[in-house]
């Protein structure tokens, strides 16, 4: 293979056998969809409510696409042409040395833009095939309810799984192929496929976070407070976008987010892989992270097939069950990877170092869990205050949610800090490395991550289409049980996420640092005022404000999400209180209008996608021309740290208010249509949009600001200094980024009507 000079015939096939691999996960997913799709849909008023659905979620997608397109291909031309701004490196010149330098630029461009388009374009299918599936499996969940509780688990569980392997599957396949193609070259085309996964992903998070809340928040506050009647009531106008925006958001936007944060995590891992390889010859630093990935793909078919549950009579197994899944997977990864290090790589550390990253995962399991979980005192005690009222109950959530981001921060520390004294004593290069491996580990059981993801909304979506369809009281418990462990998988997974988003921007900032050290090298730079040597040095007053800005810049995304959610939401409200003033519709004769609430959140995240998109693209342009390369180091640190607490936060918060209310509705402190009941629903409904929105997009929006800085900062070395050129680009930038926030701040809200007015049921 003349991409692996110096490859051994082991090398040679692991890489071969790693894409077959990829490819087996893919058919993995084809086999889960044959047996999901041969499962029974139900009654026809089943289907009628399933159909709702079906069609809401098909249309925002396609109109999402449409309207991100544009940009896609206009980045698609400038990551082509960047290449011309930067000459190619030097292990492109020698990946390609049969060709002249002119012909390498042009191979190099098109690498680029077609791994920009193949990145954009997995991300995009993971999260639109994944949705579908999840759309298809829902209405045969409830169906299977009415008869068997493990087969009810088993058809959720799988549904989930297919976009489960579809992360894997497509993450590994598309890693490995552009490795395969450049071998040294790699990092000059696998950017441009993280970018394109991480913008996707981006998108999706913001669209479907906006369209989800909207309809969440406004269907609560006028379903639940004001009319008093259950969620998922046939007559709130709401319910079926409620129902949609599960999909879009908690499926589309989530495996969007993590499977961007598996593609990170390899090309940060390749990248800082060819580093080690430049320094000590050896192909193994390259070929570990893939072979570890081969091995999470096999546990996790492992694992996630293993997740059956258990006979009707012994419900509330289903949490066990998955986690029985889960633990499977873990125990076989890290025994492989064992035997890896051990026979292959003939040392100690680069197990150590994976297998942190799976010790990880569980920790940030458990410590999401206990914030946010029914069983444990925060979520209790944020449930006791609600009888005081909503003031307090809101008080406690942002105590629980400020505390919990505390722990995981002092979590992820204590990893970084693992994966330097695995390393003590090497070069600052091999501790990057290991970061990065550590991000490989955490990601291993990728499979099981997005399957427990799904499955919440899978199993929400079913038990709001039993809800609608009026299944009998048994199948109702059934579906009530699955969706209570739904809520906690979610929740977890979301824990997940984000410390994976923080361990993925770490290391990309070790790449960060690496490329920008060999550009400097090759412009006969000092070795000792290069930034490997000199560090990112907040003593230097412009590197200060980068820092400063970089922290700032989550609270405006958030901001500005949280804004759009608002204002959607007011909208749903006076659409739900105009509906309720139907004649006959509260005695059920007359059904609401469910098209008009699903059109007015898919128009409400379609007009947020772009500008908020445009803000963290060009951002850290902005500060790496105005304040340079060593500043941007810094914003980027702002970024990671401001970011991950900020994401923390609003997700544990989120969380525990959801699960609080859950628990006064299951009858504690007077249950549904108490006055404590009204205070958790007024709680849920402000950490929605924190936990299911601005939360979860924070994730892809630091690794977006981390790739761009990585694409941009060769052309910010080699053409630093003020000129006119770079005042008018600078202008240019700031005008757009100027107008994306005053286009997201844009108007108010809508004058509502009158909530005593709303009919009672």
């Amino acid at each position: 293979m003349s991409s692996l000079i110096g490859a051994t015939s082991f090398e040679v096939f692991s890489l071969w056998a790693v894409l077959g691999i990829a490819m087996l996960g893919l058919a993995y997913a084809l086999f889960l969809r044959a047996q999901v799709m041969g499962k029974d849909k139900g009654t026809s008023q089943m289907q009628e409510v399933w159909n709702s659905i079906r069609q809401g979620a098909d249309a925002y997608l396609q109109l999402q696409l449409k309207t991100i397109l544009p940009l896609i291909f206009i980045l698609t031309a400038v990551l082509f042409f960047s290449v011309y701004v930067v000459p190619p490196s030097e292990e492109a010149l020698v990946r390609f040395s049969n060709y002249p330098p002119g012909q390498v630029r042009v191979i190099i461009g098109v690498g680029r833009a077609i791994a920009f388009v193949m990145g954009a374009f997995f991300s995009l299918m993971v999260g639109q095939f994944g949705m579908r599936m999840a759309v298809e499996g829902n209405v045969r969940v409830a169906a299977a309810a009415r008869t068997s509780y493990s087969e009810a688990l088993k058809i959720a569980y799988r549904s989930g799984t297919i976009t489960g392997m579809l992360t894997d599957g497509l993450g590994l396949l598309g890693g490995t192929l552009i490795f395969m193609a450049f071998g040294v070259a790699a990092p000059d085309a696998l950017l441009g496929f993280g970018f394109g996964g991480t913008l996707l992903a981006l998108f999706m998070r913001v669209g479907g976070g906006i369209y989800t809340k909207a309809a969440d928040v406004g269907a609560d506050l006028v379903g639940k407070v004001e009319a008093g009647i259950p969620e998922d009531d046939p007559r709130n106008a709401a319910v079926v976008a409620d129902l949609v925006g599960d999909n879009v958001g908690d499926c589309a936007g989530m495996a969007a987010d993590i499977f961007e944060s598996y593609e990170v995590t390899i090309v940060a891992g390749l990248i800082l892989g060819l580093g080690l390889h430049a320094l000590t010859g050896e192909l193994k630093w390259i070929i570990f992270p893939l072979l570890v990935r081969g091995i999470g793909v096999l546990s996790s078919i492992f694992g996630t097939y293993l997740v059956k549950g258990e006979s009707k009579e012994k419900k509330g197994s289903a949490l066990s069950s998955i986690n029985k899944g889960f633990y499977a997977s873990a125990a076989v990864s890290i025994l492989a990877f064992f035997a890896l290090a051990e026979l292959y790589m003939n040392e100690w550390r680069a197990f150590l170092s994976v297998a942190v990253g799976i010790v990880l995962a569980i920790v940030i399991d458990e410590v999401t869990k206990y914030f946010t979980h029914t069983e444990y005192k925060p979520v209790k005690d944020i449930a006791s205050s609600a009888q005081s009222g909503s003031a307090t109950l809101i008080l406690e959530g942002l105590s629980v949610g400020f505390e919990s981001a505390v722990w995981q921060i002092i979590v992820i520390a204590a990893t970084i800090f693992a994966a330097i004294f695995i390393y003590w004593g090497q070069p600052v290069l091999y501790v990057l490395y290991g970061v990065a491996m550590t991000g490989i580990g955490m990601l291993t059981l990728t499979g099981n991550n997005v399957a427990m993801d799904s499955f919440g909304p899978i199993a929400d979506n079913a038990n709001g289409i039993g809800e609608m369809a009026g299944l009998d009281k048994e199948a109702r418990k059934v579906l009530t049980d699955l969706d209570a462990v739904g809520n906690t998988t979610k929740a977890i997974t979301k824990g997940v996420a984000i410390g994976s988003a923080v361990i993925a921007a770490v290391s990309l900032f070790g790449s960060f640092l690496t490329d920008v050290t060999k550009v400097q090298a090759s412009l006969g730079i000092p070795e000792v005022l290069r930034i490997m040597s000199t560090g990112i040095r907040i003593s230097d007053p412009k590197v200060f404000v980068g820092l400063l800005i970089g922290g700032a810049v989550p609270w405006l995304f958030s901001s500005l999400m949280i804004k759009a959610v608002a204002r959607a939401a007011s909208l749903i409200v006076d659409e739900v209180r105009s509906q309720f003033r139907i004649p006959g519709l509260m005695e059920g004769k007359v059904k609401p209008d469910y098209r008009k609430a699903v059109a007015i959140c898919t128009r409400a995240a379609q007009k947020e996608l772009v500008g908020l998109g445009l803000i963290a693209v060009l951002s850290p342009l902005i500060i790496g021309i105005v304040l340079g390369v060593e500043a941007l180091g810094g914003f980027l640190g702002g970024v990671i740290l401001s970011g991950q607490l900020l994401a923390v936060f609003m997700a544990s918060s989120g969380g525990a208010w959801d699960n609080a209310k859950k628990l006064i509705e299951d009858g504690l402190y007077g249950g549904k249509g108490s006055p404590a009941h009204k205070a958790s629903v007024v709680g849920d409904t402000v950490g929605d949009p924190l936990k299911d929105t601005a939360g979860p997009a924070l994730n892809p929006m630091i690794k977006v600001i981390n790739l761009v800085s990585l694409l941009a900062a060769p052309i910010l070395i080699q053409y630093s200094g003020v000129s006119l050129t770079s005042g008018m680009i600078v202008a240019l930038l700031g005008a757009i980024v100027g107008g994306s926030v005053l286009y997201s701040k844009r108007g108010g809200f809508k004058q509502a009507q009158d909530p005593a007015a709303a009919p009672k049921a």
